[in-house]
């Protein structure tokens, strides 16, 4: 699986921190990985689930990131979807230096093209530009 493949399905997997409580996370990363329509590799399954992990345990530091950069959006006026792709994206920017934050914008922004609603590209990019700055 490529890594924008592999982005996505890490995106679908946090995308369920929204419904589900911390604590029944681990079963989450189990249904997900054991029960998806994508076929994963071991390889691939393991990259999904240690991503998310190292993203679930920064979330309250990615959310208040997010909080100090938007001015009259918070996380918790935003729409889980544009929320969820954000909190991956500043994720990539702040704390995975594999990713370039050229790439982690536009990553996220084809996510949100793909996930989200008409307006959801422009949001997620002008939220994520004042990262890069």
């Amino acid at each position: 699986m490529n890594r924008s493949l592999l982005r996505e399905q890490v995106f679908k997997l946090l995308f369920r921190v929204e419904f589900n409580p911390m604590e029944e996370m681990p079963e989450q990363e189990e249904l997900f990985t054991s029960t998806s329509d994508d076929d994963f590799s071991k390889q691939d399954a393991d990259y999904i689930r240690e991503k998310y992990e190292k993203i679930a345990e920064k979330l309250d530091d990615i959310d208040k990131a997010i909080n100090e950069k938007t001015k009259g959006w918070d996380t918790e006026r935003m729409a889980k979807v544009e929320l969820t792709i954000i909190r991956l994206a500043v994720y990539e920017i702040k704390h995975d230096e594999s990713v370039p934050t050229g790439v982690a914008i536009n990553e996220a922004v084809e996510l949100a093209k793909k996930f989200g609603q008409d307006g959801s590209p422009a949001f997620v990019n002008g939220v994520l530009a004042k990262f890069a700055e």
